[in-house]
This record gives structure tokens, sequence and C-alpha cells, in this order.
């Protein structure tokens, strides 16, 4: 895997900021940029499991809530793979990777890092796409 890295300037408060990263609804607007459909399931607290699915394809990722401080970090640990909306698991592309959100609020400006290992063959896809997908975040925190 290789560690890329992005970050973003968003002028509203890192509790807004957030929000949009993680309410049902701006989730799946803002991740869609990412995996077309992807939806969580679970609750982002320190040791809970949660998923992360695409509703186009079934493959997900299973994560573990390693690091949690309310509007300001989380740190996520993929489990497994898997396929069929989280039911089976499958080859562990992402399995052992690890992702993680840093939200700093100085003034009237958040700034958004996230810091993700990317199975090798979607580098390029990536780097493409979490640029995209943060701008929508920015978008939706700002309004």
């Amino acid at each position: 895997m290789k560690k890329l890295t992005f970050t973003i300037g968003i002028h509203a408060s890192k509790e807004k900021v957030w929000d949009v990263l993680w309410h049902y609804e701006s989730f799946r607007d803002w991740a869609g940029y990412i995996d077309p459909g992807t939806y969580m399931v679970g609750d982002l607290a320190l040791g809970n499991e949660v998923q992360f699915i695409s509703s186009e394809n079934g493959y997900g990722v299973t994560s573990l809530v390693d690091q949690f401080v309310l509007h300001e970090w989380l740190v996520l640990k993929h489990q497994a793979d898997t396929q069929d909306t989280g039911v089976h698991e499958r080859e562990k592309e992402w399995t052992g990777g690890v992702e993680t959100y840093r939200l700093i609020e100085h003034d009237d400006t958040t700034t958004l890092t996230v810091t993700i290992d990317v199975p090798f063959d979607l580098v390029q896809v990536m780097d493409e796409a979490y640029p995209k997908a943060f701008e929508r975040v920015k978008v939706i925190a700002e309004q």
C-alpha cells in the first residue's frame, strides 16, 4: 500500500466540517466522488466496527474505530474487505490499511487532512477522486 495525504481549508467550524463528513446524507454525497453509492453502517465511537459499502457493487471494507476525538480526530483501521453488502469477505485489498481524519480550526478556517493507505493499483484513482470529494465537503460545509 501507498500512504496518500489530502488537505483542504474550509471556511467553517470544525464541528460543521465533522458533521458534513459523517452525517449519513452528506457522507453519501461527498463519498460518492470516491466510490459511487458509498454509505456507512455503524456508529463512529471508539472501539466500534463500521462498514463502508458501495451500493453499486456491494464491495466494502469493515473498519475498527481505533482513535476518536469528536470534531477533531478519527483513525480507522481496515479489518476486512467485504462483498455482498458486507456479508462475505473478499480479497484483502484494503485490509490492514489505516485511514486518518484530522480537523484543525484556526480563526474561521478548518483544515481537513486525511491520510490513507491505498492499494498500489488504486493510487491514481484516489489521487483524482479525493480532491473532488474534498471540494464537495467544502461546498457543503460553507453553505
